[in-house]
């Protein structure tokens, strides 16, 4: 690390906290963007493969100059009359079944999540929530009791159930049906039955992601979401990684996985990096959570966020983005199998669109997770001028998500770069 580099972490630890968060051992300061490719302080260039905050690439001109625009004549917030919202909200909800037709506006997909949680408890009159147990939706105190990477202070609460995070690497015949999932959440249902609390919802991704996206049997989820229902529940999908067409099949996660939920969410894709979030559901659940919370967001909603995430739509239609997902993501998977002939370390290949890795292991045999493996893979790509990330339930997938403009040729750097990398800390060759 340059003592410039040095010289930063210790004034970000200082005024942020010294556990504030940092990418990678040595981390990049980074000083511009554009496109697919960053750009640090010494002008280095970095091939961006883990952004999904930036979804229709960094600064993209058409979201810029929406942005300024809107800022130069208004930014006000909701408790005025103005059109950007409605007209927003009507375009967002034409991409999504009937049903799900309202929307509350958010900065943030935590806000999102935590809305999605009460408007369950409102509609059902009960608070029991059951997500996975590798999961993650957020930084309120209501989400972040579903996450395990660090335990709530003084334990969890007693209405939340995690169920095990399907694996389809180490338990395939579990995956074949989605069967031992649904009674797994079945058993979480009856529990919370049996303390007197009650079912409000299950949430979960579509794709989940940070499960370590495994590979899902068509109509996995049917049976737990049979089990919810049937016990009174709704279904919330977090669509903050899956949405707007990163899987490269559909526009979101959920209708790839086969479901319409009751409530849906999205976050840091919507606004390409500005802080617009939403949740989306029917009218009357909506109905139902304005009569029991008087909610407000100042900055929810606002005209200029409502721009900039119009004018992401726009990007995202007029450069055909979801087919660029689908089509440069099978050419990516495609590079990227055959490197699991050439490195014992590679487990499984996996992934839908433009979110796609592979689950690093010490032994194929045993299928022992190789997380120590996967932070070096991270790193030495760091180095080697390609940006990206690891993730799942040991924390050993690597996760592969670029901003959706993301080309072929990208592809063969990122893959070329990868071979490289993984002969370097694998060891073994297959």
């Amino acid at each position: 690390m340059s003592q410039s580099q040095e010289a930063l972490v210790s004034r970000r630890s200082r005024l942020l906290g010294e556990k504030s968060q940092l990418f990678y051992d040595e981390p990049v300061h980074l000083v511009r963007g554009e496109g697919v490719w960053l750009y640090d302080a010494d002008g280095r260039k970095y091939l961006d493969a883990y952004n999904n905050v930036a979804h229709v690439g960094h600064c993209h001109p058409h979201v810029v100059e929406a942005l300024c625009r809107q800022a130069s004549l208004l930014n006000t917030h909701t408790r005025y009359l103005h059109t950007a919202i409605l007209d927003y909200v009507e375009r967002l909800t034409a991409t999504f079944d009937a049903i799900l037709s309202s929307a509350i506006l958010t900065c943030t997909g935590s806000e999102a999540n935590d809305i999605a949680l009460r408007m369950a408890q409102a509609a059902t009159g009960r608070m029991g929530i059951i997500a996975t147990d590798a999961t993650y939706h957020g930084n309120t105190t209501a989400v972040s009791q579903l996450s395990t990477r660090m335990p709530p202070v003084g334990g969890r609460a007693r209405h939340v159930r995690l169920v095990p995070a399907p694996d389809s690497y180490r338990q395939p015949d579990a995956m074949a049906n989605g069967k031992a999932f649904g009674d797994a959440v079945r058993e979480a249902i009856a529990s919370l039955a049996k303390d007197g609390i009650g079912l409000s919802g299950m949430i979960l991704c579509p794709l989940l992601a940070n499960e370590g996206f495994p590979t899902l049997p068509s109509g996995f989820f049917d049976d737990a979401m049979r089990a919810v229902r049937d016990a009174g529940g709704l279904v919330i999908a977090d669509e903050v990684q899956p949405g707007f067409g990163r899987t490269g099949s559909h526009f979101w996660g959920h209708q790839r996985a086969g479901f319409v939920p009751d409530i849906l969410t999205m976050g840091k894709p919507m606004g390409n990096g500005h802080p617009v979030a939403a949740v989306v559901t029917s009218r009357e659940i909506l109905a139902t959570f304005r009569n029991a919370f008087r909610y407000f967001n100042t900055f929810g909603g606002n005209p200029v966020s409502c721009a900039v995430a119009n004018a992401v739509l726009d990007v995202i239609e007029q450069e055909d983005l979801v087919a660029n997902a689908r089509d440069v993501g099978a050419y990516a998977l495609g590079l990227l199998r055959p490197l699991a002939e050439r490195h014992e370390c590679i487990g499984e290949v996996r992934g839908a669109g433009l979110f796609f890795g592979a689950e690093l292991v010490h032994d194929r045999e045993t299928r022992e997770p190789a997380p120590d493996i996967a932070e070096q893979v991270a790193n030495r790509m760091r180095h080697c001028g390609v940006l990206m990330g690891k993730t799942g339930i040991h924390g050993n997938v690597l996760k592969i998500r670029p901003p959706m403009p993301f080309s072929r040729d990208n592809a063969d750097v990122l893959i070329g770069v990868l071979d490289e990398v993984l002969g370097e800390v694998g060891g073994v060759k297959a």
